[in-house]
């Protein structure tokens, strides 16, 4: 938050100021027509072109969420610069153009093609995502070999932009210099081998890495080591935009998860997991059960709870919602899936940006927080990736803060460890432990001589009597011919995820939940920038295709997802990651909790540079 305070001075050297005379403005390539699309602005491409790059590289939210701001806070800068009111946040410096949008679209253009360039020279896929930042730059008519520095042209004002960022957040406490490494973690408990069953816990409280026979990216890159490593362990402490300053690493503190073991949490623990299996038992297209998914009966959740029916009408047309009823089990598949990583795979701050994008698009007229004139589309577009990034910015760095500090275990070890102890539900009965999973019938229960009998629902574990087996998603799939892993039967310690058998889950510890807290900022940004939490019409929609799913096979039909309001979407995403099996309750509803802080703060300070009522 203090880089914009420290730079005035340094980025007035080299601009023009009001009394200077206006440059010459022939800064176009000669005798070239755009090839870019009118209807979008130029913040608009970059933010595209960034989304294409993210989707190309190694999706480490921590790293696009702050990519994401930087690049918006650059592009809001260049817009700045030609504005009486309005402030810079990195550099607050003023210019002057008789022809303003074309002024302004050049010094977004350079900024973000050299921010670009210089942040994802190192990323997979390098090669081709910098042949596309060129091509941008052509496509608008930009010489891309264009450095200069010195003069008041808008290519000079947006590289000096771009020096600046790249300068002042050099040592932002990312170590981007190191590759965004940290080499002082260590976890406490040893890898969990995912081919062999069960696993060993020094602390069934924190995290575990797991330990692949090929490991992969969520997107599908091959990673150097089969083992994983805590990404992100030092986000805590990287410069924010509006967090207060982080103590011990951690800028906000929700409290702690529950713990095995723990006086008043041991049942929040056990109870979390066994939830955890209960979604993924809801994971067969095979069964007929349908709900209805519309906002009719899904949505309107007091923050940081799953108690919300939905809504009795509409709120922005008065009318009752058409029920839209799905297979169950094609709805937790579908939800998992989409919000994994974004329908492209642009981590979560990306897939908010696509969402903006897409609401951005349908909105009748373009005023901030639904009131005042209308702004054009590039005006919009600068203020809302810069609130919105800003906000994505730091919910990485408050939800990366408390993965480190509370290093808390994820639901494959939590299920996998206290199955393998057995049942803590009944102290006289068999395989009684008390750190075990609790028995609940159809769900979680003892393999027995009677329940493996031929014709039972255990026969297939006829081997294991005595052993904690759970019903829920096989993985993999059992059946080959049909694509499916389907529902049924296992033993609780070779539980997995409802995810790929390359990825099965993310590289860092559970509490809080990223995509919570990503999520629920960036709800925040979008119902203030738009005056309404509602989706336009009060509805949003997003449909997944029939043979839509990468996991395994489905849905049959398309399936419509839908929102009354950008909570309800934001809730969507955190809850999905229960039927994904990556978090329990408490990383999702308390990473709502934060995300609803990280957007509200990071809204109120945005609207001072809008306005430029910012104060040192």
């Amino acid at each position: 938050m203090i880089a914009a305070l420290v730079v005035v001075s340094m980025a007035l050297a080299g601009c023009t100021t009001p009394e200077e005379n206006v440059p010459d403005e022939d800064f176009l390539s000669e005798d070239c027509e755009r090839a870019t699309d009118p209807d979008l602005s130029v913040a608009r491409i970059w933010n595209e072109q960034l989304l294409e790059a993210i989707r190309q590289d190694f999706p480490a939210p921590t790293v696009h969420a702050r990519n994401l701001f930087h690049l918006s806070a650059a592009m809001w800068d260049a817009w700045a610069a030609y504005d009486d009111q309005a402030a810079g946040y990195y550099v607050d410096t003023t210019a002057r153009a008789t022809d303003v949008e074309a002024a302004r679209e050049a010094a977004i253009s350079h900024a973000a093609h050299r921010i670009l360039v210089r942040r994802y020279e190192r990323s997979f896929g390098a090669e081709d995502t910098r042949e596309a930042i060129d091509a941008t730059m052509v496509a608008l008519c930009y010489d891309p070999e264009n450095k200069e520095l010195e003069g008041d042209t808008p290519a000079a004002l947006g590289n000096r932009i771009a020096a600046a960022v790249l300068e002042l957040t050099r040592e932002d406490g990312s170590h981007e210099i190191a590759g965004y490494v940290d080499r002082e973690y260590e976890s406490v408990n040893e890898p969990m081998v995912l081919l062999d069953p069960g696993t060993e816990m020094f602390d069934p409280n924190r995290w575990q890495p797991l330990a692949f026979d090929q490991a992969q990216s969520q997107n599908g890159i091959d990673l150097p080591t089969n083992v994983q490593e805590f990404v992100g362990s030092h986000w805590g402490d990287v410069e924010s935009f509006a967090l207060p300053a982080p103590e011990d690493g951690v800028p906000i503190d929700v409290g702690p998860p529950p713990y095995l073991g723990g006086e008043r949490s041991d049942q929040d623990f056990k109870d979390a997991a066994l939830e955890v299996i209960a979604h993924s038992a809801t994971l067969d297209p095979t069964l007929d059960e349908v709900i209805d998914i519309s906002p009719a009966s899904m949505g309107n959740n007091p923050l940081g709870t799953y108690d919300g029916e939905g809504y009795e009408t509409n709120p922005v047309t008065g009318e009752p919602y058409e029920p839209y009823e799905v297979k169950r089990g094609d709805f937790g598949r579908v939800v998992a899936e989409f919000w994994a990583d974004g329908p492209d795979s642009e981590t979560p701050p990306g897939h908010w940006n696509t969402l903006a994008n897409a609401i951005s698009d349908s909105l009748p007229d373009l005023r901030i927080g639904g009131e005042g004139e209308p702004l054009d589309r590039l005006a919009w577009d600068v203020r809302l990736y810069f609130a919105l990034n800003g906000a994505n910015h730091d919910a990485a760095i408050a939800a990366w803060g408390l993965k480190a500090s509370y290093d808390y275990a994820r639901p494959i070890s939590m299920i996998r460890y206290m199955g393998g102890l057995g049942q803590s539900s009944d102290p006289d009965g068999e395989s009684f432990h008390v750190r075990g999973l609790p028995l609940e019938e159809g769900l979680v229960e003892v393999v027995t001589e009677e329940s493996s009998a031929p014709g039972e629902r255990h026969e297939h574990l006829a081997d294991h009597v005595g052993e904690i087996a759970v019903r829920s998603w096989q993985a993999y799939p059992r059946d080959r011919e049909a694509d499916l892993g389907g529902v049924g039967w296992i033993r609780a310690v070779e539980w997995v995820p409802y995810q790929r058998s390359t990825f099965v889950t993310p590289a860092f510890a559970g509490y809080v939940s990223g995509h919570s807290a990503f999520s629920r900022a960036s709800a925040e940004v979008m119902s203030a920038m738009t005056g309404s939490p509602w989706f336009p019409d009060g509805l949003g929609t997003w449909t997944i295709e029939a043979e839509g799913l990468e996991f395994e096979a489905g849905p049959e039909e398309p399936i419509v997802l839908q929102w009354a309001s950008y909570y309800d979407a934001a809730d969507q995403a955190g809850i999905s990651r229960l039927y994904g099996g990556i978090h329990v309750r408490a990383d999702d509803l308390r990473g709502r909790e934060l995300g609803a802080t990280c957007g509200i703060e990071a809204w109120a300070l945005a609207t001072q540079y809008f306005d430029g009522s910012i104060t040192a």
